[in-house]
């Protein structure tokens, strides 16, 4: 070995090439740019260093170091790819370069090509048999072969979990393997697990010049989990490759359409637009087979009514949600808020107690669960909308003319027995409280939140005794006894 090889030699660690002895056999320029480049790079100012290294090439195109140094840099900024031809081209000046040879050997070992990493680590060692490290790479390529050959058996057999395992030792060798991280994805997507896959294929669409297919695969999967922007992002890298590739452009269209449908929807959603249950259903059409985007729309839907105040359609829609989705605390809350519309205040609590057990840090559950809660406790007691026979979401003209009907209907001189008086007054006052709530908008939001307004024990210091309980500023025109006659005063 020549001194000044040997000088090179001990100027490399860990990679990478850290001092360089400028050589450069025509000008001066040369040699400048030599120099420059490795003090750049000593400095970590790779780029600015690559630069100095391609007119170091341009500038003297014979010479093996240019070659050699321009790879180092290469590496360094993690383009093994970029360093593989110079390296190549430095061996090719200087066959017994064994620097050069090593290097490479250890790139293309991390790539999974063990012929060819074999053949370098066989050249050093011919040239200098107690090579340690030359030694140990070629063990390695020996050890990745028998561990490539052993997963792939395994896979053809269907045992994935065994490939998984041994394909962890071949990764661990060769990182850059395109093929080694596709199987291992291929093991993950029979073994039910997408997500792990996507973690090997989205390196190893990159490992290759050419992945399309992989780029496919990978959007396939994004799709299949819900995350069709993603899906769009990758099948848009395949079209990069080749615009007329079919299947990608076909998987691009599919994609293209349902994400735009589903935004759109999105969209309506949050401007409280009517025209996202529509959009849903096409979802549904555009997607049929895919049981994230069904299950979806089913629960959009259901939170769409709801927000409609159509309890009885929500209900429908929600409970169908629920049975494809049992474990989904959105599709339980809003049936719980579609149950409180319907006055069905019981199942309302129910349901805001299992969307608990899947979601316990939600304060808009927990708050939701302790409405349910005071409105069934207020249902058991007087619900104002039961006994004027309306919805909650029911206006004031509603609710006034449910109130006139009911009014003429018990009014106690309709009634001659005593017992019957007493009944259709006791029903009067009901129905004159429950018009007072309603037709008052804050005193209707204290009941729609669970509290009553005509309560005593939820006023402070709230007295007052049993038979004036309920009747609209505390006065009982029953009370008085004798012929007295109510006459109607409606607003």
């Amino acid at each position: 070995m020549s001194a000044q090889e040997q000088k090179l030699k001990t100027s490399y660690s860990g990679g990478f090439l850290l001092k360089f002895t400028p050589v450069c056999s025509k000008n001066r320029s040369c040699g400048h740019h030599l120099e420059m480049g490795r003090k750049l790079l000593a400095a970590g100012q790779l780029a600015e260093a690559l630069s100095h290294y391609h007119s170091a090439v341009e500038g003297d195109s014979k010479n093996y170091l240019t070659y050699y140094k321009r790879a180092a840099v290469f590496l360094a900024m993690g383009k093994s790819k970029s360093a593989l031809p110079d390296l190549t081209r430095a061996i090719q000046l200087k066959p017994d370069f064994l620097a050069a040879r090593l290097q490479r050997g250890n790139i293309l070992l991390k790539q999974g090509n063990t012929e060819e990493a074999r053949q370098d680590f066989v050249a050093v060692l011919q040239r200098s048999p107690d090579h340690e490290e030359a030694r140990d790479q070629l063990m390695k390529v020996n050890e990745l072969e028998a561990w490539q050959e052993d997963a792939h058996a395994t896979y053809h057999q269907g045992d994935y979990g065994t490939a998984i395992a041994v394909l962890e030792k071949v990764i661990e060798i060769s990182p850059w393997d395109p093929e080694s991280r596709e199987l291992r994805a291929e093991c993950y997507i029979r073994m039910g697990d997408p997500q792990k896959a996507i973690q090997d294929l989205t390196p190893a669409a990159r490992l290759r010049n050419d992945n399309r297919a992989a780029f496919l695969k990978l959007s396939t999967l994004h799709y299949s989990l819900g995350e069709h922007h993603e899906s769009l992002n990758q099948i848009r890298e395949c079209l990069k490759l080749d615009q007329d590739d079919k299947e990608c452009f076909s998987h691009y269209k599919q994609v293209k359409k349902l994400s735009k449908q589903l935004d759109s929807a999105e969209e309506y959603i949050q401007e409280g637009r009517c025209e996202a249950i529509e959009k849903y259903e096409s979802v549904m059409k555009t997607e049929p087979d895919v049981v994230y985007y069904t299950n979806l729309a089913k629960e959009r839907i259901c939170f769409c009514l709801v927000k409609q105040k159509l309890p009885a359609e929500a209900i429908d829609q929600c409970s169908e949600a629920h049975q494809r989705d049992p474990r989904n605390a959105n599709i339980l809350r809003d049936r719980a808020e579609a149950y409180i519309l319907n006055q069905e205040y019981e199942k309302a609590v129910e349901d805001y107690q299992e969307a608990r057990e899947f979601d316990s840090d939600s304060n808009e559950i927990r708050e939701g669960l302790e409405r349910a809660q005071k409105l069934l406790k207020i249902s058991r007691k007087r619900d104002y909308y039961k006994i004027l026979g309306v919805s909650r979401n029911a206006n004031k003209q509603e609710i006034i003319k449910a109130y006139r009907k009911l009014a003429q209907q018990w009014h106690p001189d309709n009634f001659q027995s005593e017992s019957d008086k007493k009944e259709a007054e006791k029903k009067f006052i009901d129905i004159a409280s429950a018009k007072e709530v309603l037709t008052d908008p804050e005193m209707r939001q204290k009941f729609d939140a669970g509290e009553d307004p005509l309560d005593p024990e939820a006023q402070q210091g709230g007295g007052g005794g049993g038979a004036h309980h309920g009747w609209p500023f505390h006065f009982n025109p029953f009370e008085s006894g004798g012929s007295f006659h109510f006459k109607f005063e409606y607003n």
